[in-house]
């Protein structure tokens, strides 16, 4: 797959985003704009983010990524989680310090549960 898919998949109060493709410069940014109002609008703040399908991110993920972030953590409900990211997806999210800021899980069960048990308000002091 060459182009980006962003898909909603809603489980209960939590709505998995499930990424596809590469989220890089040149990609469709009106694409990833429209997605991420369509995410806002439905009102859903309890968010885990699914990477699996994700071979590359620069700041056009990023950036997707971050103002999702933003805009759900700003909810006092907001829980932010994301999982399933390769290793070149990890290092970008270290090198850019986002892994100090959003919570990063290897599996989508271990980020649904922490969910579950109220993790995945992101803040500084939850990071590892």
């Amino acid at each position: 797959m060459t182009g980006m898919l962003v898909e909603f998949e809603f489980r209960g109060d939590i709505c998995v985003l499930r990424l596809h493709g590469r989220f890089a410069t040149g990609q469709d940014s009106l694409y990833l704009h429209t997605k991420a109002e369509e995410l806002k609008n439905s009102g859903y703040v309890r968010i885990l983010v699914d990477f699996g399908g994700v071979d590359y991110v620069d700041s056009t993920g990023i950036g997707f990524l971050i103002g999702i972030y933003t805009s759900v953590t700003r909810s006092p409900n907001g829980q932010f989680a994301l999982a399933n990211a390769n290793r070149r997806v990890r290092e970008v999210l270290e090198l850019t310090r986002l892994a100090q800021v959003i919570q990063l899980f290897p599996t989508e069960a271990a980020a649904l549960e922490a969910l579950n048990a109220g993790g995945g308000k992101s803040s500084a002091s939850q990071a590892s």
